[in-house]
């Protein structure tokens, strides 16, 4: 019994039992940890995108705007001379 774990007094028994090491199962937990994250990450830049779309909308809405206030008190300000 030399080569056999050693069972402590107390405990759960285990913590001492063997187990089978698969290194195959690791790596295939691995890849499906990875590829959620990958999923979830395309997920958050779909949202950064449409945000930065949206943003960009309102952006060129807003220079429009006061270009059309500036023009027209340009013109206003030539017809009333």
């Amino acid at each position: 019994m030399a080569d056999s774990p050693k069972r402590g007094s107390g405990g759960s028994r285990y913590l001492y039992e063997p187990f089978d090491y698969a290194p195959a199962h690791t790596v295939e937990a691995n890849e499906r940890v990875q590829e959620e994250r990958w999923k979830g990450l395309e997920y958050r830049l779909s949202q950064i995108e449409q945000a930065i779309e949206r943003l960009e909308r309102r952006v060129w809405l807003t220079i429009f705007g006061v270009s059309a206030a500036v023009l027209s008190e340009t013109i206003t300000g030539f017809l009333i001379q």
